[in-house]
């Protein structure tokens, strides 16, 4: 028996980047525009554990979010036509970037580091992983996730324009690779 693989337009979008940068405000309103299922898998976490995520970092600890995170991500990837907001961890695990790549479009949504610290106020509370944390300590987890985020399929830069611009124009990008490429 083949396996059809998917076309380019029936793939599923995933949205990666660093904490706090908008992947799930984008990847909501690149969903809207495309009339497809939004999944946050953060969200899906906390559905399956019946608990906030910064709970289920202290009460089950890392290793169980990031197991579940896998299947998580394992499942919605093979999926078709969703858009996927992954945790800013996720793409640290090697399966799920090969899931990701290998079945989906990704987008990595790029912060330089001195805007992205101008936010840090607004993430302190709900980020299990800033917890306890310096500002170097943090910066150094910054950049320590960068060369993973390098593996995508576009990037786009976050800067002064607004989620429904950037969402605009990630969606406009998608149409357009769509009509040139099938």
């Amino acid at each position: 028996m083949m396996i059809k693989e998917k076309s380019l337009r029936e793939k599923s979008i995933v949205f990666i980047g660093f904490m706090g940068v908008g992947k799930t405000t984008i990847g909501r309103l690149v969903a809207q525009n495309l009339y497809r299922s939004f999944i946050d898998i953060d969200e899906q976490i906390e559905k399956k554990f019946q608990m906030p995520v910064p709970d289920v970092f202290k009460l089950l600890g890392e290793p169980a979010f990031r197991e579940k995170e896998k299947e998580l991500v394992n499942k919605y990837a093979n999926q078709s036509l969703k858009v996927i907001s992954l945790g800013g961890g996720a793409f640290m695990q090697e399966e799920i970037r090969d899931v990701c790549l290998n079945n989906c479009t990704v987008f990595y949504l790029d912060m330089p580091w001195d805007s992205w610290k101008e936010r840090i106020h607004l993430l302190m509370a709900d980020r299990p992983v800033l917890q306890g944390r310096s500002l170097e300590d943090i910066e150094e987890l910054f950049y320590s996730r960068q060369a993973a985020y390098a593996s995508h399929h576009s990037k786009v830069t976050i800067g002064k324009d607004s989620p429904e611009e950037i969402a605009d124009y990630i969606t406009n990008s998608l149409k357009t690779a769509w009509k040139l490429y099938e």
